[in-house]
């Protein structure tokens, strides 16, 4: 098991154990691999980019460190914070044959941080094991005993140590003088004497790596619960003519309280801006919109203005500035849509055609995803003026950073360059460190994994797309562990885009398994408006819901639907709850899949050490879902109980934190669960007395 250390940034600023200068020996400078080869040290960033953490994230910080022979070494990461304190912490081998040195460490202090790995070796712990070894055969006894009777002598002649120590060294050394190979072994033994060197080292060799970084950014960078919904159908009413009067800024404001009752805490907007009117879609993506359909609000740009606008139908810049502050007093940030394209009539398209695409015939080229067409959309050319068309996408970035908008959404970012991003994201950050950009990456692994290297704060996933148990062990522990350095997922369950057909026809069941796997297997999840009705009708041949609301007014009673029984709104919200009361859920690299005797029963725990947590107790949840949404399953799970520092065979008692059960547990534990009634255990393994 890695080491821990569970500094806090006040603890931080103390002085910290510096390790004693070694003796002069040359120790391979010049050569790559020094004279303790060190290699593949982590938190580490693909293309040399920067590695990313969240302000109170728990980052396993590892290496692999190895010397010839059978002497030990030691290691250690050098840390230094944003405002320059340094500190040491000390890593522990993990013991699994790979020479790999690990830590895990909080850090809560939002800036750059720099660290790099040492590697040394460790005098005392070669001698006590040779001497343990040795004397216990009675072979070389007098040789083990003077060589560690001139170990501690040196040990006790190091300046830097503080004097009470180096006279229990002192001491130590001159009872081996006439010590004998009992008394010597107890030495080898003591835990005071191990403390001791443990803290401060005693070492001849030394490598090091060289110096890299980390950028710990603010908590929402990394945790928070997402709800999108379209504030033009939030308050919408429809006439006695049929027609619908379009809700507004000040309507969907409304709808603020009952988010925030569910314990979402950012509210995520479609685009804003004015709409098209040239090639506007209708009802379920038709070319024949009639006159008073809204059309698609990716479909930016028209007579009111473009991506500094805000359609008039929803009201004005002070409108949308009243919806911000309002959703401050309910503790929800807004995110906004940030969509790089153009609909035929943006203000762009005659100031600059250059910014888009031309064909042959001297048309504009719209946008495509085969085998769907957006005529009413022209995507964004970034080859003929790249430096005019970034500066007017920063223009627009900060100027609703300026409304008070702090997260974005960037709708498509893998069809614009990479270069880009790298570019703008650095340049916002820099001008405010708090912005945080969400990735809709849903590509190939490598764009999508790019795109979090440049710099995307988060990502949408594969997520929706991995329904199986066998899919959804390999996905949560590469997430976890492959790429949790630099992409942090945002589970978001459903998009308007995205009914999967698991959602379609597994019933209710699937929408509690979805919504319990994604609040819980990441600290960043979202579910998009319409979910806690359980609205699962997809178009006929797709897996967008009919009737989308991309294209048309949603007109939703969600407090009768609640009242009647008939919401996922108290299971939503008792989700979100467990959320904010375990703080292992808001970390993402402590994910351990575990095994059931199921094909459909996903195990998995996330644990965090007391080292971590506020109150100084350990927090371990332990998550058994049924993902077959028709079935009543039960079987045998087996978990890896010293993840929580369970002895094998021994007992526990967990908790159902959804319906209050409460069972003994051990290594091996028969369960049954009903998708028809509760398809998933959220388990808190309690604490034993």
């Amino acid at each position: 098991m890695a080491a821990r250390s569970g500094i806090r940034p006040a603890a931080l600023r103390s002085p910290a154990q510096v390790p004693l200068r070694p003796r002069a020996a040359y120790d391979g400078a010049g050569t790559k691999t020094g004279r303790i080869p060190l290699s593949e040290p982590t938190p580490s960033t693909p293309g040399g980019f920067v590695s990313k953490a969240f302000a109170g994230e728990v980052v396993p910080f590892g290496v692999i460190a190895f010397r010839e022979g059978h002497d030990r070494i030691g290691a250690h990461v050098r840390l230094t914070a944003p405002d320059g304190t340094e500190s040491l912490h000390r890593l522990a081998a993990l013991q699994d044959g790979t020479d790999r040195w690990q830590t895990e460490i909080a850090l809560d202090i939002k800036g750059l941080w720099r660290y790099r790995f040492e590697a040394f070796g460790d005098d005392f712990a070669t001698w006590a094991h040779a001497a343990a070894v040795k004397i216990t055969a009675d072979v070389d006894v007098a040789v083990m005993t003077a060589l560690g009777r001139s170990l501690f002598a040196r040990a006790a002649d190091e300046k830097l140590r503080p004097v009470a120590e180096r006279r229990q060294l002192a001491a130590v050394a001159e009872a081996l003088q006439t010590a004998d190979a009992d008394a010597v072994l107890a030495v080898v033994a003591d835990d005071d004497v191990a403390a001791i060197f443990a803290a401060r080292p005693l070492f001849s060799l030394s490598s090091a790596t060289q110096e890299k970084s980390i950028l710990v950014e603010r908590t929402t960078a990394g945790v928070g619960a997402w709800y999108e919904f379209f504030p033009r159908s939030e308050g919408a009413k429809r006439r006695k003519d049929g027609t619908i009067v379009s809700g507004t800024f000040r309507t969907a404001a409304k709808r603020l309280p009952a988010v925030a009752g569910m314990g979402f805490d950012v509210v995520y907007l479609p685009p804003i801006h004015p709409i098209g009117r040239t090639h506007r879609k209708g009802p379920n993506n038709t070319l024949d919109a009639a006159v008073m359909d809204p059309g698609s609000p990716w479909a930016i740009g028209a007579r009111e203005g473009g991506h500094d606008a805000v359609h008039p139908d929803l009201g004005s810049l002070a409108d949308f500035r009243f919806f911000v502050r309002e959703a401050r007093k309910h503790d929800i940030e807004i995110a906004l849509d940030l969509a790089l394209q153009a609909s035929p009539d943006h203000p762009w398209v005659t100031s600059h055609p250059e910014w888009f695409t031309t064909l042959p015939d001297g048309t504009i080229a719209y946008a495509e995803n085969p085998p769907k067409k957006y005529q009413d959309i022209y995507p964004l050319n970034f080859d003929d003026d790249p430096a005019g068309l970034s500066a007017e996408v920063l223009r627009v970035v900060l100027h609703w950073i300026g409304q008070g908008v702090k997260i974005f959404r960037v709708d498509n970012p893998h069809t614009k360059p990479l270069w880009f991003w790298e570019w703008l994201i650095a340049r916002v950050t820099e001008i405010d460190p708090d912005i945080v950009f969400l990735a809709e990456a849903f590509t190939r692994p490598a764009p999508l994994r790019g795109l979090a290297a440049v710099g995307f704060q988060q990502s949408y996933t594969y997520f929706t797309w991995r329904n199986t148990k066998r899919e959804l062990e390999e996905f949560l522990t590469g997430l976890a562990t492959e790429t949790a350095d630099y992409l942090r997922p945002n589970f978001f369950v459903n998009t308007p885009d995205i009914l999967t057909e698991y959602l379609q026809f597994g019933g209710r069941a699937a929408y509690r398994v979805r919504a319990a796997i994604a609040a819980t297997a990441a600290p960043t999840y979202g579910v998009y408006a319409g979910y806690e009705l359980f609205e699962n009708v997809a178009r006929p041949g797709s897996e967008e819901n009919i009737d989308n609301e991309k294209y048309e007014y949603k007109l939703r009673d969600f407090a009768a639907a609640e009242e009647s029984g008939n919401s996922l709104a108290p299971y939503l919200r008792r989700l979100n709850e467990i959320r904010r009361s375990h703080p292992s859920l808001r970390q993402l690299r402590n994910l351990s899949v575990h095994w059931s005797d199921d094909d459909s029963i996903l195990v998995y725990s996330k644990h965090l050490d007391a080292a971590f947590t506020a109150d100084g107790k350990s927090d371990t949840i332990i998550v058994v879902a049924n993902v077959d949404p028709h079935s009543v399953r039960e079987t045998t799970v087996h978990l890896n109980t010293r993840i929580w520092d369970v002895e094998p065979g021994d007992s526990y008692e967990v908790e159902d934190l959804v319906t209050g059960a409460v069972w003994s547990w051990a290594e091996h534990n028969f369960v049954r669960l009903d998708a028809f009634a509760e398809p998933v255990h959220i388990l808190k393994v309690k604490e034993r007395s």
